[in-house]
């Protein structure tokens, strides 16, 4: 009898403790920031694989610069793409896409740890043509979304990867097939971050109808970019920043 009450007694406490160890497994190590938009919201975790975009994104998030600033640039079963001071309060048929805080970052490119699955978070940048050593813009930032990738379609980005020196290996191929993405921007733009939490309002986003220059008829601002949680390693450089 005390055996088998010794054994329900390990059981009960199995039930308790396992459940805690797995919660706590999850517990998100990475620099988070929570975009609030008027569409909802959009929670981001920054790689320390890219310490000086994630700390550059970091300073404007506790400096409000994201604050009223507008996804300027949708693209439809692709991306969607935000950081243009000039967004605040544009009216429609301004032109966009060219603010910044006035400086760009040398690219982090950690390919093939990060790639653009379905909900990383890229830097955006000028064309290879203007900037060939892929260095990023100082604020604008894209959010991708990407189609599940056909054999076909997927066949012809890897062949094009190739011929720039990328391999894409079984997991990302799976990858682009179950969840989606964009691989053709593989090792060439700098991913620093993905989101966690609000895929669904990023589906809602790239979903919505635009103007000939990709902006969305009806704006989708955010409101404001939080800091939630800063990592070990960015810790040092922000630990005056309250959040």
């Amino acid at each position: 009898m005390k055996k088998i009450l010794s054994l329900t007694l390990v059981i009960l406490l199995a039930m308790v403790i396992i459940p805690t160890i797995a919660h706590s497994s999850k517990k998100e190590k990475r620099s988070v920031v929570l975009l609030e938009t008027n569409a909802g919201n959009i929670r981001i975790a920054l790689s320390d694989l890219t310490p000086i975009h994630r700390d550059n994104f970091l300073t404007l998030a506790s400096k409000g610069y994201y604050d009223g600033i507008l996804f300027h640039r949708v693209i439809k079963d692709f991306m969607i793409q935000a950081g243009d001071p000039e967004s605040k309060d544009a009216p429609q048929g301004k032109k966009l896409g060219e603010g910044g805080p006035g400086y760009d970052l040398p690219a982090e490119i950690v390919f093939p740890y990060l790639y653009h699955v379905r909900g990383m978070v890229a830097a955006a940048r000028e064309s290879d043509d203007v900037n060939p050593t892929f260095r990023s813009s100082g604020s604008q930032f894209y959010i991708v979304w990407g189609k599940k990738m056909r054999p076909g379609s997927l066949q012809k980005a890897i062949s094009y990867l190739r011929e720039r020196g990328i391999e894409l290996d079984r997991f990302m191929i799976n990858d682009y097939q179950m969840l989606g993405g964009t691989p053709h921007l593989d090792g060439a733009y700098t991913i620093f971050g993905e989101v966690i939490e609000g895929l669904d309002i990023v589906k809602y986003i790239q979903a919505q109808p635009t103007d000939t220059c990709d902006r969305p008829i009806e704006d989708v601002v955010i409101k404001h970019a939080t800091i939630e949680h800063i990592s070990e390693d960015a810790r040092v450089k922000f630990n005056n920043i309250s959040f």
